[in-house]
């Protein structure tokens, strides 16, 4: 069996005011092409199709889209799972019919626990939930109340999860998981996560790879960078684009996804890239380089999106000069403009930000720099992207 893994679409994010909608269906025309000339067996989707719990229309009609080339026009199997950011109940919608066409969709808790079989592999697809969500399904099965309220973590609540899936094992058969969290190696932190992890916050902390030892294979999504999967048999495919100027920042920033193949006696995955139609340049440099012809004609410039950081700017020199004005002449779209101000100058400098042009992450990531001149760490802007996805779910 050969399978496509890739995960974390985000359909419908936007980075600082601009769309991505172009790079990922840019982004998905090359994983079709790789589908297709792979002879792929099916396409797994781990998790966070959409960015918002309550997607807009175009969002909604891009997907839409999407899921009518790979499953009716190609006529491709997805195998696909709900992950933090997505609505449960909205993806779910339509579900029982969608499985005639091999498109096989789990947003609920209750729903991992029915594997698809084929004639070699258990796929069991195990959506993104909270011990909220396995307090009440096992409540449901027959725990006493007592019982369940002792689920109070993500990994007590995996562990029974693993456990009562392990008991549905095929000998005969290999054991596949297609799963949403944030997993480090044993004995690993989670400050390597670069990308959007798990809060700890409320008791979801990071899981590890040994909790998911009885599976052949894991694909996972959640982590936006392939480089951060724990092991050889429990594997993120990393998203299809990059999504922030810290995923940009990597040193292995290429995105794309993982053929994995699976035979009697081996699973092996192999990487095919995906090249962006605009990339994202971060460029850290004192305004004098930046304006260096010799300097800025190396760049791709009005080709790619640029995050620029001035570095020892002394705003009392460009007092009548605008900045991004003069930058956007040289370079072409700037989606980020920041100063690493002179610390000789004490002069206060203020940058003003359009604030209905970005996100409301994006808006409290900005206040927090503002206020201790740092970004959020990962498992703080997880938590603020959480907090913001429970109260457009609440709008349902």
């Amino acid at each position: 069996m050969k399978l496509l893994h890739t995960a974390d679409w985000h359909i419908g994010r936007t980075l600082n005011g601009y769309s991505l909608l172009d790079e990922q269906e840019h982004a998905f025309d090359q994983i079709l092409q790789i589908a297709k000339d792979e002879k792929v067996d099916g396409i797994v989707i781990a998790g966070d199709i959409y960015d918002r719990a309550v997607p807009n229309p175009e969002a909604v009609t891009a997907l839409n889209e999407m899921f009518r080339q790979i499953n009716l026009k190609n006529q491709i199997p997805i195998y696909a799972i709900s992950g933090n950011h997505d609505s449960a109940k909205r993806l779910n919608y339509g579900r029982d019919w969608m499985e005639f066409t091999n498109f096989h969709l789990n947003t609920l808790l209750k729903e991992a626990f029915t594997p698809v079989e084929t004639d070699d592999v258990q796929i069991f697809m195990l959506p993104f939930f909270d011990p909220l969500d396995a307090r009440v399904y096992y409540h449901n099965q027959g725990m006493s109340e007592d019982e369940a309220k002792k689920i109070t973590t993500i990994g007590a609540a995996m562990e029974l999860v693993v456990s009562d899936m392990v008991k549905l094992f095929d000998p005969k058969k290999k054991h596949l998981l297609i799963t949403h969290f944030a997993v480090t190696a044993d004995g690993q932190d989670d400050d390597h996560l670069t990308s959007e992890t798990t809060s700890k916050v409320g008791g979801l902390a990071t899981l590890t790879a040994s909790q998911f030892k009885d599976f052949d294979y894991v694909m996972l999504g959640h982590i936006h960078t392939r480089f951060a999967s724990p092991s050889d048999t429990v594997r993120y495919s990393g998203s299809p684009v990059k999504f922030n100027i810290k995923e940009a920042r990597l040193k292995n920033k290429g995105k794309g996804v993982d053929i994995v193949t699976i035979s009697d006696s081996t699973i092996k995955e192999d990487y095919r890239p995906l090249t962006p139609k605009t990339d994202l340049i971060v460029l850290e440099e004192d305004w004098d380089t930046l304006c260096d012809a010799e300097f800025y004609k190396q760049q791709p410039v009005n080709k790619d999106w640029f995050a620029i950081t001035i570095k020892n700017f002394d705003r009392s020199e460009h007092a009548q000069t605008n900045i991004r004005a003069e930058l956007q002449k040289r370079y072409g779209t700037i989606i980020e403009l920041d100063y690493q101000v002179d610390s000789n100058n004490s002069e206060f400098t203020n940058v003003t930000t359009n604030i209905s042009e970005i996100s409301p992450e994006d808006t409290v990531g900005q206040f927090f720099k503002s206020i201790t001149g740092k970004d959020l760490s990962a498992p703080q802007m997880s938590l603020v992207e959480n907090i913001f996805n429970e109260v457009e779910r609440e709008k349902k």
